[in-house]
C-alpha cells in the first residue's frame, strides 16, 4: 500500500472530498486495554475485567476505551498519509465524534481517511479530515470523526 504524500498546502486543497486511502488493520488485545487504564486512571471494569465482562457485559467480553481507540489515530494515520517538508505539526481537534460501536478485544481495527477541507490561514495549514474507525466484521464503525490538524509547511 503506497502512502499519499503531501508536501504543501497546495497539494493538499486539490485532495479535498477525495478519499485518501485506509490504514492497516490492527489488532486490539487486552494488554492494550489495560495498559491505556493505567495510563488514564480508567479501570472499569468493562475493559479490564474478563471474567466479570463474560458474565455481566451486554458484549459478552471486554471492550477498548473509546478514547484509546481515539488515542490510535497518528499511528494509523501514519499509514496512509506521509506529510513532508514540515516545520511543525499540530493535532488542532477533533469534531463531530461520535462513537457508534464498542470495540470488543481481539477486534481488528482500520482507519479509513478523507480530506474534507483546507484553509491556508497566513501560511498554517488548517486541514479537516474525515476519519472513520471500521470494525473488521461490523457494518457500522466503532467512530466516525472529523481530525483537525495545523500543518506548518516549510516555505
Amino acid at each position: 500500500m503506497s502512502k499519499v504524500i503531501i508536501e504543501s498546502f497546495a497539494e493538499l486543497e486539490k485532495l479535498i472530498g477525495k478519499e485518501l486511502g485506509e490504514s492497516e488493520f490492527l489488532t486490539i488485545t487486552q494488554e492494550q486495554i489495560n495498559q491505556f487504564a493505567e495510563a488514564t486512571i480508567d479501570h472499569q471494569w468493562i475493559h479490564t475485567d474478563p471474567e466479570r465482562a463474560k458474565k455481566e457485559s451486554p458484549f459478552k467480553n471486554t471492550i477498548a476505551h473509546g478514547y484509546l481507540t481515539i488515542s490510535l489515530l497518528p499511528y494509523l494515520w501514519e499509514q496512509i498519509v506521509d506529510v513532508q517538508n514540515l516545520k511543525m505539526q499540530v493535532n488542532y481537534g477533533i469534531e463531530k465524534l461520535k462513537f457508534n460501536q464498542a470495540v470488543l478485544v481481539e477486534s481488528k481495527v482500520k482507519l479509513k481517511a478523507r480530506v474534507i477541507n483546507a484553509v491556508n490561514l497566513r501560511g498554517i495549514t488548517k486541514a479537516t479530515i474525515g476519519a472513520k474507525l471500521e470494525i473488521e466484521g461490523n457494518k457500522k464503525p466503532a467512530y466516525d470523526a472529523e481530525i483537525v490538524f495545523l500543518y506548518h509547511f516549510n516555505q
